[in-house]
C-alpha cells in the first residue's frame, strides 16, 4: 500500500512540474510577443504579490506590471527572452520552488541573470506569488 501512495504523488508531482513548466514557457512566449499582459498572467493577481528586483522589495500585481512597464517600455526594450530552469522542487503540495536564469537578447546589449519563484495552487492553477530576479 505504501508504494501505491508513494506512486501517486510522484505522478502528481509530475503533473504539477510540467503544469509549472508550462507557465513559464507561457511566459516567456507572451514576453517574445511583447505582451507584458499575458506575462502577468503567470503572477497571482494580488497586492501580496512580492517582486524583488534592483530596485528592492515591492508588493502587489499591479506595482508589479507598473514596473515592468517603466523598465519595457517597448518590444526593443524587452528584446528576445530565454529561461534555462535548473530546478523545481515542490514544498508542499500546492507549493512549489522554481531555480532559473534568463537571457535577453537586445540590439544593443544582452542582460541576463538569475531568478527564484515561490508558486502557489490557486484554483487549480500555479501562479508566482514570489519572484526575485537578479
Amino acid at each position: 500500500m505504501f508504494w501505491l501512495s508513494s506512486f501517486s504523488v510522484f505522478a502528481q508531482n509530475e503533473a504539477d512540474r510540467q503544469a509549472i513548466l508550462n507557465v513559464l514557457e507561457k511566459q516567456r512566449m507572451d514576453w517574445n510577443q511583447g505582451d507584458l499582459n499575458g506575462f502577468m498572467m503567470s503572477y497571482a493577481k494580488t497586492d501580496s504579490l512580492l517582486f524583488v528586483g534592483k530596485s528592492g522589495a515591492n508588493y502587489g500585481w499591479q506595482t508589479t506590471l507598473d514596473n515592468y512597464k517603466k523598465g519595457y517600455p517597448d518590444k526593443g526594450a524587452m528584446g528576445f527572452l530565454t529561461f534555462a530552469i535548473k530546478k523545481v522542487e515542490f514544498l508542499n503540495v500546492d507549493i512549489a520552488f522554481v531555480l532559473g536564469s534568463w537571457h535577453l537578447k537586445r540590439d544593443n546589449d544582452e542582460p541576463k541573470g538569475f531568478f527564484t519563484l515561490l508558486l502557489k495552487k490557486i484554483n487549480g492553477e500555479w501562479k508566482i506569488i514570489v519572484d526575485h530576479s537578479s
